[in-house]
């Protein structure tokens, strides 16, 4: 049987989707009860990253360890895909050794080719295209604090990266609103936006996006391997910050998120991330039991 791979959140259905969610909720109880629950005893996970990381890291390491199981950390400096051996060969190989692998990268592609190589599953830790495990933590946060996110309507606010990708299939996937405000020439890729299009608008007016959202959520103006475009990106994302002005056109009790590391001062202010509608510590720390409920699903279903 064919291994179950975890690339885009659109591998999931929504009913898996939902189901891991719940199941992620349920596995953070048990934590901070102290249960013990081991069900990846004796299993492996290798960590490629090619993209540095904290929370990633740090959520998977340590899920892993609580799960009984253990985690290898990859860099280019530490493996031969860092000095040119083929995707393909690298997969073959160290799928053969392992029972799962993470990757976190740039190119979307590198990721879809060791799947289509690997005889275990596959986790997309991020790539330029796409942040599932992201939203996992995100959606678990949503549902922690406010119930279900069918019907509501969320903002995004800048650049169309792999976020706002994600999130748009989060939309889809879920059934609520996804308004993306972002500067012209920043919009997510056509493709996405024509395969969802009953469930993502785009604008580009902060204001005008926002009113009555009930979440809203931002992200760096310039992402890794963007560095050199920083200056140039603040210029263009003047209007584009989540400050308290934006955050009174939402609802009352209107969420806010990032996915962290933030850069208060140029996408949010430390207005907003700090006021007590920001859920971004509860958002991070959730990356370790919705990847928690991802690698019981993947390895053990």
């Amino acid at each position: 049987m064919s291994p179950r791979h975890f690339l885009t959140l659109k591998d999931l259905s929504s009913d898996e989707l939902k189901q891991l969610l719940s199941r992620a909720i349920e596995l953070k109880r048990m934590h901070r009860e102290g249960t013990e629950y081991q069900p990846l005893k004796n299993k492996v996970l290798a960590m490629i990253f090619e993209k540095s990381s904290t929370r990633t890291r740090v959520s998977f390491e340590a899920g892993m360890a609580q799960f009984g199981g253990h985690a290898l950390f990859l860099s280019p400096r530490d493996t031969q895909l860092g000095r040119g051996e083929p995707v393909e060969d690298s997969a073959r190989v160290i799928s053969s050794m392992v029972d799962a692998v993470m990757i976190r990268t740039f190119d979307h592609g590198m990721v879809e080719t060791f799947a289509a190589n690997s005889s275990v599953p596959v986790i997309n830790a991020l790539t330029d295209d796409f942040h599932p495990c992201q939203l996992l933590a995100d959606m678990q946060t949503y549902l922690e604090h406010r119930g279900s996110i069918e019907g509501k309507k969320v903002v995004w606010v800048g650049d169309g990266n792999n976020m706002c990708q994600s999130y748009i299939n989060a939309a889809a996937l879920l059934n609520f609103k996804l308004v993306v405000a972002c500067p012209k020439g920043y919009e997510p890729t056509p493709e996405i936006l024509a395969e969802n299009a009953d469930y993502v608008t785009v604008v580009n007016s902060a204001q005008e996006a926002a009113k009555d959202a009930d979440l809203v959520v931002t992200d760096v103006f310039a992402s890794m391997g963007q560095e050199d475009e920083q200056d140039l990106r603040l210029k263009d994302f003047a209007g584009f910050q989540v400050n308290q002005a934006i955050m009174d056109l939402a609802k009352p009790d209107a969420l806010f998120m990032h996915c962290l590391p933030a850069h208060r001062g140029e996408e949010v202010t430390s207005e907003v991330i700090d006021h007590p509608d920001s859920v971004v510590w509860d958002e991070a720390e959730n990356r370790l039991h919705a990847q928690k409920a991802l690698l019981e699903f993947l390895i053990c279903n």
